[in-house]
């Protein structure tokens, strides 16, 4: 009977538990996945096939962490209601909770082992071919409507509008043909100098995943083309098919020894050149399960002996357990092992060993009178300082205004419920910030050792990585303060004695959902104003920790610009000191036919900013006038008045969204729509700066 009811006590708040650190760390580490999918067009089915495939690499981690949160909330529980207390005084000794618990323990590092050993490597194996299936079917999925498409080998694709469905269409489209002009199987061929330029107004466009290619069908296409003399050949067509061979797709692979089969590992852990990371592997999937054991032998005895906490002091206490002393003394231990300083076996188990050799402690006091119950001495202390400074305000002589209270309820009740709300919150952020922290300072140690690195430029580091720490875990944090504020006056019966006053559940949420809005929109004003700067700093600071040269900020090597109106820019090599172009090429192009009417090539062409021009040499400019008839002229140095676009234009700063509020990202995405180049994950980014603060 005892072992069924701490069964009943412990599974709930475990799977609880499991499934929030699950989720938590799934978020951090989805963006890859959630970037894939926008850029694919894979079914309901097929994304949440891939979701799915995402979790079971993360259990062996967090199946601990649940079964240390389900062990000090539920025998927490039993402790705080005295349960524990009766069953000492009926002649039972606490010790009996042992059994039941390490058998709950045991099934949990079975269950975890099976993640570990098994089914991470088959789901890595998994998720990596369906992701490489994506990649492969997304050869149209990518082309977007205005933006240059450079992922076809010597071609450049410019399509103005995209219709996506059961076939997709492409209407006014630009291709460019960089292929040497000896190597073309049509057109001038050797004679040719120049790109060969294909224009269509209508293109049926049909993957061809198995052959890596995208086959068009062309509709009313113009084939451009120039010899080394400048004058221009048009080759006109009303159908006719092309095909577009892409570059192999950049294909996912894990990392290392991530995804392979256990049974493989010890053969690569003695023979492999890479045998310490094969070793390494190994060990942690044989650990992380055991992990389960060890932390249990710690939890009985801290949940036992907890007496006022409840389920916040639990998981509070998981957490520190769980990350702080567990996780990141093996991520510590492992980067020894990884420099060869001491053997991966010892640096793999001395977590466990550690856990179960303090857990046997305690357990050995478990009997003894004078235990502590530190998380609610925490609790306390901090609520005395609250009260402490709600007495110490001075009082007002004069007779005070009536102060502005809520609807129906005393603002006493307000008070209690938000002073509970906030304390979780500062507690779970706290949590949140710090643990993040802790694990950078581990993952950059070797590089501050390596670099010889101050610790005061560190402490720097972190403190202005702080301001995005509570920009992305605050939305979490008030989730988790949220579930525990309330479970906490459900477990004390207080919601009960609130309903018999007359007081409804709608009513006790509101201050909790007033403090909602008010952290929302605090967040947005936050990132709007504090953490682009904030984040400029820290990652300037983690350039010169991880011993990277200063961050280049201008791009030159995009050499295919949509400039103002219908033009569009070529050249081989922009001089940015000099603001100069080389081995340019300008093509203009009717808005209403989408046809060629104008090129301009020019060997070299250098900005005046007195003249706000641009000053071609060695330049032929050749009006298309349709029906094989053309204008040729050729000039040793001139200027063209409408093309005014300055170098700034064609010098694209590449900015980092985390560095920019909302309004300047939108500015930076509608300038580079302009010229044609991919927004979609920096238009993912803008929206994200909306959505997370109303996550809180």
């Amino acid at each position: 009977m005892l072992g069924r009811y701490i069964f009943r006590e412990i599974i709930p708040s475990a799977l609880l538990g499991t499934l929030l650190s699950t989720f938590v760390i799934f978020l951090q580490k989805s963006g890859p996945v959630f970037e894939l999918l926008i850029r694919s067009s894979a079914k309901p089915k097929m994304v949440a096939y891939l979701f799915v495939m995402a979790f079971p690499p993360l259990l062996p981690m967090t199946i601990p962490f649940g079964v240390l949160v389900g062990i000090l909330i539920g025998l927490g529980r039993m402790s705080s209601d005295g349960e524990i207390t009766a069953m000492r005084a009926a002649g039972i000794p606490s010790r009996k909770v042992i059994l039941p618990v390490m058998t709950f323990a045991g099934l949990a590092a079975m269950i975890a082992a099976v993640c570990s050993v098994w089914l991470t490597p088959a789901a890595l194996t998994e998720g990596i071919r369906v992701a490489n299936r994506l990649i492969a079917e997304q050869l149209t999925a990518e082309i977007q409507s205005s933006v240059f498409a450079e992922q076809f080998p010597n071609k450049i694709l410019y399509v103005q509008n995209v219709k996506t469905g059961p076939v997709v269409q492409w209407q006014n489209l630009f291709i460019a043909d960089l292929t040497p002009p000896e190597q073309r199987q049509t057109g001038m061929r050797e004679k040719a100098d120049g790109p060969l330029i294909t224009v269509a107004r209508e293109a049926i466009a049909v993957p061809d995943p198995k052959n890596n290619r995208i086959q068009l069908a062309l509709r009313d296409a113009i084939m451009h083309e120039v010899d080394k003399e400048g004058k221009g050949y048009d080759t006109e067509f009303q159908r006719g098919d092309q095909a577009l061979p892409a570059n192999p797709p950049d294909e996912q692979s894990a990392k290392d020894f991530t995804a392979m089969p256990t049974v493989d590992l010890p053969w690569h852990a003695r023979h492999s050149p890479k045998w310490l990371d094969a070793r390494i592997e190994l060990h942690r999937r044989l650990a992380f399960p055991l992990g389960c054991l060890a932390l249990a032998l710690v939890g009985i005895p801290l949940g036992v002996s907890s007496r006022k906490a409840g389920k916040s002091g639990g998981y509070v206490t998981a957490v520190f357990l769980a990350f702080f002393c567990y996780w990141l003394s093996f991520i510590t231990l492992i980067n020894l092992a990884k420099q060869q300083k001491i053997p991966v076996a010892l640096a793999a188990w001395s977590p466990n060993i550690l856990f179960a050799i303090s857990g046997i402690i305690l357990l050995a006091r478990l009997e003894r009178p004078g235990d502590r119950d530190l998380l609610g001495a925490v609790q306390a202390w901090f609520m005395g300082i609250v009260r402490r400074f709600q007495q110490e305000r001075p009082v007002a002589a004069a007779p005070a205004r009536r102060a502005w209270r809520f609807p129906l309820v005393p603002q006493l009740v307000d008070t209690y419920v938000l002073k509970q709300f906030l304390f979780y919150l500062v507690l779970m952020l706290a949590s949140f910030v710090f643990m993040t922290q802790i694990f950078t300072f581990f993952d950059l140690l070797g590089d501050i050792v390596k670099n010889k690195i101050p610790m005061v430029m560190v402490v720097e580091y972190l403190f202005f990585l702080t301001p995005q720490l509570v920009y992305e875990t605050l939305p979490m944090s008030v989730l988790v303060a949220v579930l525990v504020t309330f479970g906490v006056l459900t477990k004390h019966n207080e919601v009960t004695a609130f309903k018999a006053s007359g007081v409804s559940l709608y009513r006790l949420t509101a201050p909790v959902l007033l403090a909602s809005v008010v952290l929302s929109a605090g967040l947005f004003a936050f990132d709007y104003y504090y953490v682009p700067p904030a984040n400029r700093k820290q990652d300037a600071l983690r350039d010169k920790i991880k011993g990277r040269p200063v961050q280049t900020y201008l791009r030159v090597d995009r050499k295919w610009i949509k400039g103002l109106g219908s033009r569009i820019y070529y050249y081989k090599y922009f001089d940015a000191p000099e603001s100069t172009m080389f081995g340019v090429s300008v093509y203009e192009l009717d808005p209403a036919t989408f046809r060629l009417k104008r090129e301009i090539t020019a060997e070299r062409a250098q900005w005046q900013p007195s003249l706000r021009k641009w000053i071609f040499q060695n330049c032929w400019r050749r009006e298309i006038l349709g029906s094989a008839r053309e204008s040729l002229q050729h000039f040793e140095a001139t200027t063209f008045p409408e093309l005014d676009e300055p170098p700034d234009y064609f010098l694209k700063k590449v900015q980092l969204d985390s560095q920019m509020n909302f309004r300047d990202l939108d500015a930076y995405i509608k300038d580079l729509q302009r010229s044609g180049f991919d927004t979609v994950h920096l238009r993912v980014r803008l929206n994200k700066k909306f959505s997370v603060p109303l996550f809180a």
